[in-house]
């Protein structure tokens, strides 16, 4: 692993009273890939969302690369560029074609040349096995194409930190593999992300490092085979028999 890219110090967030974050701390590492699992409603979202400054902190630091993410508003346009989140509803824009979606934010933000952007927003949809869908729009693709263009149009930022909330929540299970094959490259390549998701086959199978979330805090964290075959807390065991079955038919 290399050096730190992310430090959570003591994270405090509520809505309307109801403290949904609660003193979490954590720490990524260039290359290192952390799942996030648990149940709904434990706070899984919203610190994604936290740490891309989509949502103001109660209390606490987020650092990204040594620069504290809520100190000074006016660098956020900065800080943001370091940061790609892909999100589960693919927020796509319908009148524009896939490659104008892929390289507006490159072009208007980055300033780079249109030639440029073009250049590598095909090379990655080539990646994704997408590059004849360049002239498309949104609307003639299918969830799962559409939610690794999202994917390409955060990579051409060149991110620091990769963030993915849920991103196969809305595909069915064939378009969800097409996804998280996706992922699963990434994190090949050495890149360094922070996922929630509730497939645990995929957790188990990507992660370097699964952060366990309730009630706002990391109940547990571990290597995957430790954390799936050797749950530490009851609260973990009991969340992981969630998705155990015995059979009733012969």
């Amino acid at each position: 692993m290399g050096h730190e890219i992310l430090r959570i110090e003591h994270l405090h967030k509520e809505f309307e009273g109801k403290t949904v974050l609660d003193d979490l701390s954590l720490t990524l590492a260039e290359g290192e890939v952390a799942v996030i699992v648990g149940p709904s409603g434990c706070g899984k979202s919203t610190l994604l969302r936290c740490i891309n400054a989509l949502e103001p902190i109660r209390g606490g630091s987020i650092f990204l690369d040594g620069a504290e993410i809520h100190a000074d508003p006016r660098k956020l346009p900065q800080l943001r560029q370091k940061v790609g989140m892909v999100f589960q509803s693919y927020e796509l824009f319908p009148h524009k074609s896939i490659l104008d979606n892929i390289t507006l934010a490159p072009r208007k933000v980055q300033k780079r040349s249109r030639e440029d952007a073009e250049a590598e927003a095909l090379a990655l949809l080539e990646r994704v096995g997408l590059v004849d869908r360049a002239k498309d729009y949104p609307r003639q693709l299918s969830g799962g194409q559409k939610q690794r263009v999202a994917i390409v149009r955060a990579l051409i930022m060149h991110p620091a930190l990769m963030l993915f909330d849920e991103v196969t929540a809305a595909l069915d299970p064939e378009m969800v593999r097409e996804v998280l094959d996706v992922l699963l490259d990434l994190a090949k390549q050495g890149r360094t992300m922070l996922i929630v998701t509730h497939e645990m086959q995929f957790a188990r199978a990507v992660a370097d490092r699964i952060l366990f979330l309730d009630e706002g805090g990391i109940v547990e964290e571990g290597r995957p085979a430790d954390f799936f075959d050797h749950p530490k807390t009851e609260r973990a065991q009991r969340f992981l028999n969630t998705f155990t079955f015995e059979t009733v038919k012969e």
